[in-house]
């Protein structure tokens, strides 16, 4: 950086060059003077100013104190804080004298306690004691925000951290500042329940116990907790989050900074559903089927010796069904395995995701500081892979033009055309191609069905000359955590490509996910014997032979690597209530004459790095799959899509029930109106004589000749799919 780029000014008699526009509070922590603050909190956009508790005496300036968070860096500027300055010592006590008129002195009992920057500040700037006399005014608490969330109000010291959060971050809208003045307290819209992919981040962002989790409230005190630090395994972003535990349980998840990641937040579903480890219908012990929904429960090594017999029976004919949740470790064992020990090749993959995306790597935070960013698919990107959706409202705000194409987007297009619509936009005569190809930092999305999606999308990306550009780049957004990882670990495990077995002996079942795929419970209807590593024998109780208790990934050790390639460590948090998937694979290969890793886990920092890109590959051309049309009242194309809160984990959260999907069926007005269906009607969907009734809601975005709803809601379903009003 240039000199003309920085300014010089003084922080309590120590000289700081900063860069030019750098906020005051930031350029003090460069001279490493602390400026306390409240409101403050640069990732929520522009400072208000709010709890002036960052008063500080400036020259040249008015002679009174000002709220440095406003204010930036000047030539010449001097700067006295509290720890040099009379004026602002006396501002900051009386704003902390002020705050705590009302504010209840309930520490001992308060959830922040001992986590709390108002009890820090207030024995470091603070009045010792009162000078208050009259009662403190009390309010209705806890108020029920949310299930998730409880608001004590006479705590709330209105820096509005949480409503910027919801307004400016989230764009939800939900929470609100409701009167004025001293009787301003913050509500939600309506009264109505937060329900908001990302609300728990007010929690965090709370400076007091205003909001607090439901599920941590009265659970721990900050000096009998152990925080780990690891990353996410519920979704393909990997955000980076603590893990809270008290007496060897998981009591809360907290999110974890990583600036080119997540920037410091959490979805719900990765911040509430930790409790599922606790469910009481986990698989703690090895179960075998005696009949019908009966189980009885087995030795480990006598359990071992049934996967040991099972196989054998199988002569080779074992399929192997993996989820794309395991871990890296987890991956490379069951496939070496099956590879070879069990000698078969016959592998369900969670989904492929070319390796000629590397040559296009960059860092999700590279989003925000796109000029054009093109998102092209079929499923929401909010569902697939929540911080992504984030990143792209940041855009926006920061003046990115955002096209998204897709069913229920502004530019409308038809189910599973994605890959034409590739083709197309590689093409010179493409307007939009044409400006991608001539903008600085360009990025493509891809967030849709498997399969080649991947490659179609490193495909464009070559076309358009991304990979010579630095700041250009794209992002595929995988169904699973872990599927690249976990497939690259098959094909590390053997030779030749998967096989295909017309007759199944043994199919052998890797998680929670896999287990409750329509797929894999088709195969496992025609196989001979079925065993699941689930932690929920309720998933395939009624075709499973032998189940094996399956641990969740804040109980491993390992890595995963996430939607940018990035490879992170994942720390085991609590000790599971059955032995590590690592230890008894291992002791299952010995009985085959083969012998595996012992799971050591390297350590790749807190932060993970990015890798740098690759080389370019060479990227086949994938014929588009043809559109099936339909209208005037003929079949309708059924686009499910994975819902964010869904799956094993969320069931069995209570908290987070009223997150998971309705169970409706979205229709374009024009489908709607031709068959005569209104929203909140009861509708039949129906295909291939399956069918299931569910609740219409027309959806004015929705692309004419395609219905949407959510994979719980629809079973089997799949394909053209009829639709009557009942």
């Amino acid at each position: 950086m240039s000199a003309a780029e920085l300014v010089t000014l003084t922080v309590d008699g120590v000289e700081v060059q900063v860069p030019k526009g750098t906020g005051l509070v930031e350029a003090a922590l460069a001279a490493g003077i602390e400026i306390p603050v409240f409101c403050y909190e640069p990732r929520l956009g522009p400072p208000v100013g709010a709890c002036r508790m960052c008063l500080c005496e400036v020259q040249p300036g008015p002679p009174k104190p000002q709220a440095a968070c406003t204010l930036t860096v000047a030539e010449g500027m001097v700067v006295k804080t509290a720890l040099t300055s009379a004026m602002a010592a006396e501002a900051q006590n009386a704003t902390l004298e002020f705050i705590l008129v009302n504010h209840p002195l309930d520490c001992p009992v308060c959830d922040k306690g001992g986590e709390c920057p108002l009890q820090d500040l207030t024995f470091r700037y603070g009045p010792g004691n009162t000078r208050m006399a009259f009662p403190k005014r009390t309010l209705e608490k806890p108020i029920p925000v949310s299930p998730l969330i409880a608001l004590d109000r006479e705590r709330c010291i209105l820096c509005y951290r949480c409503t910027r959060f919801s307004e400016g971050v989230s764009e939800d809208g939900q929470l609100v500042a409701r009167d004025r003045g001293a009787m301003s307290v913050i509500a939600t819209f309506e009264d109505q329940p937060y329900r908001a992919p990302f609300s728990g981040n007010v929690i965090e962002l709370c400076p007091v116990g205003a909001l607090t989790s439901t599920q941590y409230r009265f659970e721990a005190r900050p000096w009998e907790i152990q925080n780990v630090p690891t990353v996410c395994g519920l979704c393909p972003v990997g955000c980076n989050v603590t893990a809270t535990t008290r007496e060897g349980k998981v009591k809360r998840i907290l999110s974890r900074n990583h600036p080119e990641l997540d920037r410091g937040w959490l979805c719900d579903k990765g911040r509430f559903a930790f409790p599922h480890l606790y469910a009481p219908d986990r698989v703690r012990d090895p179960l075998r089927k005696l009949g019908i929904r009966r189980f009885e429960e087995l030795g480990w090594e006598e359990a071992l010796g049934e996967v040991e017999r099972l196989a054998r029976a199988a002569g080779g004919r074992v399929l192997l069904a993996l989820s794309g949740s395991e871990t890296v470790e987890q991956a490379e064992a069951l496939s070496a395995l099956v590879r070879r020990g069990f000698g078969s090749d016959a592998v369900v993959l969670p989904e492929e995701v070319s390796p000629a995306l590397d040559a296009f790597r960059l860092p999700l935070s590279a989003i925000e500081d796109a000029q054009l960013v093109v998102v092209l698919g079929d499923d929401p990107v909010a569902q697939r892979a929540p911080i992504v959706d984030l990143w792209l409202r940041a855009a926006r705000r920061n003046g990115a033009e955002v096209v998204s194409f897709g069913p229920a987007e502004k530019m409308q297009r038809a189910p599973g055309t994605a890959a034409a619509l590739a083709r197309e936009l590689a093409e010179p005569a493409s307007e939009l191609g044409e400006r991608l190809r001539s903008a600085d930092r360009a990025v493509l999305i891809w967030s849709g069905p498997g399969g080649q999606g991947g490659a179609h999308l490193a495909a464009l990306a070559g076309a358009l000359g991304l990979a010579e550009k630095p700041g250009c780049g794209v992002f595929y957004l995988p169904a699973t955590p872990n599927g690249r990882a976990v497939a690259e670990a098959w094909r590390a495990a053997g030779e030749g490509e998967p096989t295909r077995l017309d007759h199944v002996g043994l199919l052998l079942v890797s998680g929670d996910e896999a287990t409750a795929d329509p797929r894999v419970r088709s195969l496992a209807e025609r196989a001979d014997a079925v065993v699941a590593i689930t932690m929920f024998a309720d998933l395939a109780r009624e075709w499973v032979d032998l189940v094996l208790p399956g641990t969740s990934y804040l109980e491993r050790d390992g890595h995963l690597v996430n939607l940018e390639g990035r490879r992170q460590r994942l720390r085991r948090t609590v000790i599971p209530p059955a032995p590590d998937e690592l230890l008894w694979i291992a002791r299952l290969a010995e009985r085959f004459g083969l012998r595996l890793n012992g799971g050591h886990v390297s350590d790749v920092g807190l932060h993970a790095p990015l890798p740098a890109r690759a080389g370019r590959a060479e990227t086949p051309a994938v014929p588009a799959r043809p559109s099936p049309g339909t209208s005037h009242g003929g079949p309708l194309r059924l686009v499910r899509y994975r819902a964010l809160f869904s799956g094993p984990a969320v069931e069995r959260v209570p908290e987070l029930r009223f997150q998971r999907p309705d169970a409706e069926l979205e229709l374009s007005p024009a489908d709607a109106s031709l068959r005569g269906i209104s929203t909140g009607d009861d509708v039949q969907v129906s295909s291939n004589g399956t069918s299931t009734r569910l609740r219409a809601r027309v959806n004015p975005k929705l692309v004419a000749g395609a219905v949407r709803a959510a994979d719980e809601h629809v079973g089997a379903l799949s394909g053209a799919v009829e639709v009557i009003r009942t």
